[in-house]
């Protein structure tokens, strides 16, 4: 019965998901899901990508956490539009959170809309929410074991962004085995080292991400 239950669940979630694809396609939008564990610098990284991609982009952001709205506030004082989804314990956010928010943006005033997932490594990985893209990030100071003990996190996501790399010096931390573990699990995995504070390979990154949304929606 619980295998049965949680399959209903994940087939219901993927139909919601596709729903949002055909809107987004229809409104030519592009979605990115950003996702990992708490601490692990998704906000500041979400603040760096706006920064640069609203050169080009209208970008709009859903924020999501358990409670509050402290990263929210962050992205508002940018002048972007911004919704905060507070799950109220659930581990993950779900496609069906996703439809029911896009009533709060002028979708015709999007080109880009980032999601910040709930802060883990195992739920969000489950559940698409009609992304076109997955950002998983892995700190530094995490440690290097992660992409082991969490291979769905890292197979289901076209780019891994090593973040904090500034750090790395601190940290007996082998990026080169969490390349290869990473690639083993996912070939087509994109990799990029980065960190927020020094913005070593941001431009990387942002132009991994141009490049794919330039290829979907029509400026």
């Amino acid at each position: 019965m619980e295998i049965k239950v949680v399959k209903q669940i994940l087939e219901w979630n993927e139909d919601c998901s596709n729903e949002i694809k055909d809107t987004f396609e229809k409104k030519n939008i592009y979605m990115i899901n950003v996702m990992g564990s708490p601490g692990a610098g998704k906000t500041s990284l979400i603040v760096n990508l706006i920064n640069e991609l609203r050169k080009y982009y209208k970008i709009a952001v859903i924020e999501g956490d358990i409670a509050g709205q402290i990263d929210a506030e962050k992205i508002k004082k940018m002048d972007i539009p911004v919704v905060q989804l507070n799950t109220d314990g659930a581990c993950h956010i779900e496609a069906m959170s996703i439809k029911h928010i896009l009533q709060y943006f002028n979708l015709d005033e999007i080109d880009v809309i980032i999601v910040e997932n709930i802060g883990n490594l195992v739920c969000p990985a489950e559940f698409n929410i009609g992304e076109d893209i997955r950002v998983a990030i892995l700190s530094i100071p995490e440690g290097d074991d992660k992409v082991e003990k969490y291979p769905l996190m890292f197979s289901t996501s076209e780019i891994l962004v090593l973040n904090k790399y500034d750090m790395k010096s601190y940290f007996d931390f082998d990026d080169k085995k969490v390349e290869s573990v990473a690639r083993e699990l996912n070939p087509n995995i994109n990799i990029f080292r980065v960190s927020n504070k020094t913005k070593e390979g941001l431009n990387e990154l942002v132009n991994a991400l141009k490049n794919a949304i330039d290829k979907k929606i029509k400026k």
